[in-house]
């Protein structure tokens, strides 16, 4: 029902596309209906009301699933459209934007889309499939050159270079931290899980790090990588400075630390006690036991880990640009110095989508992962 009066009151109430004189300067609201052709927005408007009510409806799931991504797809569509009927002819500085209706009915759809697929319980295999295709649809409209007017893709359009050189500085710093946390917790998780008395102290030290703000972290670490920079030889050679990537890429590691040790120490606290017996018995060494028997069980763990530090990175990377370190935040603050939101979406919906995928992909991972009767544990 809530889900159905979303879309209804997006689809009613709220202004589809916002019509502005220039990038920077308010504009004016267009309902659905007014921002297609009439034929267009009303056919789009009475599907969109058929929509609602299939939500409220009891309808086979499998129909429901159907429904609403041709939903999804209709209104990214309708947007493009809305945007090719509302410039004017020849105005090059003219914008028009997404309104607060689109958003609500994308939320609205994008939220009875995932009911849906929890209610069908799906299988990796089956989530995998969805988000292909999912990908191919996208990627087609977008390729199709109907968003083309649309001025967060104009934004895109005007700075295309800078976008994938802060794309590849974005993922980077959200990938390369990831695989150091794991290079340096994974090590201290097995200690901790060897020494009882060390595993209360590390994970305390840890979770203080983890209530520190994300800017005050950054900023505590401007003053001892700039003395670094500053005082020990080859430091500033290899990237080491108080702003830029080093304080960020090392405020991202700190973080990434926290699930990454727990994790581990869950998962080797998970391993079977027969199976360590086992090995004892066979004369195997605790290295031996270590790398032969608990890692693989862990793995799964390991793997839960990997997806939170990743959706977390991904994020927060984003703050990196505030002491220049680069990635998408560049657009989003870039945009909220020049109250341009369409900047700022450009930054923030490429991240949001990295994150979205990265869940479902590695979600998919940990369930192959995890045998009948286990389950990756996450502390």
């Amino acid at each position: 029902m809530l889900m159905a009066a979303i879309v209804l009151a997006a689809t009613l109430f709220l202004p589809f596309v916002v019509v502005k004189p220039n990038r920077i300067l308010q504009g004016q609201g267009r309902s659905l209906a007014e921002s297609l052709a009439p034929w267009a927005g009303t056919a789009l408007t009475l599907a969109l009301l058929l929509v609602a009510l299939s939500l409220i409806f009891r309808l086979p799931t499998g129909v429901k699933l159907v429904i609403t991504m041709v939903s999804l797809a209709a209104t990214i569509l309708a947007l493009g459209g809305a945007a090719h009927a509302q410039l004017p002819p020849g105005n090059s500085y003219a914008r028009v934007s997404p309104g607060s209706g689109f958003w609500l009915l994308l939320f609205g759809l994008s939220l009875a889309t995932i009911d849906v697929i929890a209610r069908l319980k799906p299988s990796p295999q089956f989530r995998l499939l969805l988000l292909l295709i999912a990908a191919i649809v996208i990627g087609g409209i977008f390729a199709s050159g109907i968003l083309s007017e649309i001025s967060v893709i104009k934004e895109y359009s005007n700075r295309s270079d800078a976008f994938w050189a802060e794309m590849r500085r974005h993922v980077t710093l959200a990938l390369g931290s990831m695989c150091l946390a794991f290079v340096l917790g994974v090590p201290i998780g097995v200690l901790c899980n060897r020494v009882k008395w060390l595993r209360a102290s590390a994970l305390n030290t840890l979770n203080i790090l983890q209530t520190v703000p994300s800017i005050a972290l950054f900023g505590l670490l401007i003053l001892p990588l700039g003395w670094i920079a500053a005082n020990i030889p080859g430091a500033s050679a290899i990237g080491i400075a108080g702003i830029g990537v080093a304080p960020a890429f090392v405020a991202l590691v700190l973080y990434s630390l926290l699930p990454v040790v727990a994790n581990t120490v869950a998962g080797l606290e998970n391993v079977p006690r027969e199976a360590n017996d086992a090995a004892r018995g066979a004369g195997m060494t605790d290295m031996q036991r270590l790398v032969s028997i608990e890692f693989p069980l862990t793995f799964p763990s390991l793997l839960a880990a990997v997806r939170i530090v990743l959706i977390q990175n991904i994020g927060m990377a984003t703050i990196a640009a505030l002491i220049g370190g680069g990635g998408m935040g560049v657009f989003v603050f870039q945009g909220l110095g020049q109250s341009a939101m369409d900047l700022v979406l450009l930054g923030a919906l490429p991240t949001v989508a990295m994150s979205f995928i990265a869940a479902i992909i590695l979600g998919a991972l940990v369930d192959f992962s995890t045998s009948p009767g286990t389950e990756a544990r996450s502390a």
